[in-house]
């Protein structure tokens, strides 16, 4: 009972969460991906390492098919992108946690950023709505 009632509030959470709570749910899906395919490679769990390692390319496919080309930082993030997607296939097939590292490094960075950035929209939404009233 208690896993359906936890599976209701994640699907409740991902259709009410805005664009921005949404990319911030795949990053930390991401990351949540990359450390659990480092601990099944630390246990020479290679099919869960490659499950996990899969499940974190597809959330990075997703950023990449959803980046808006014709704004100029997505063309500076695309290769980015393409860069931990390759990490991440090179940890798979050579089984070494350097490339996990890497691309788990990256990851993070772009979380934290997204997170710097959805803070100060709410501050400046928040202090343009004082200025009206």
């Amino acid at each position: 009972m208690m896993a359906k009632q936890l599976q209701t509030y994640q699907d409740n959470a991902v259709t009410t969460a805005s664009g921005p709570q949404l990319t911030m749910m795949l990053y930390n899906g991401c990351i949540k991906f990359i450390n659990q395919a480092k601990v099944a490679l630390e246990n020479n769990d290679f099919e869960n390492k490659n499950y996990y390692i899969q499940r974190a390319q597809d959330i990075v496919q997703e950023f990449m098919i959803t980046l808006d080309q014709t704004v100029e930082i997505s063309q500076q993030m695309m290769p980015l992108y393409e860069y931990i997607y390759h990490q991440l296939q090179q940890a798979n097939i050579k089984n070494e946690m350097k490339y996990l590292d890497e691309a788990l490094e990256y990851v993070t960075d772009f979380r934290d950023t997204w997170k710097e950035v959805m803070l100060r929209v709410a501050r400046d939404t928040k202090a343009t709505q004082e200025e009206r009233v």
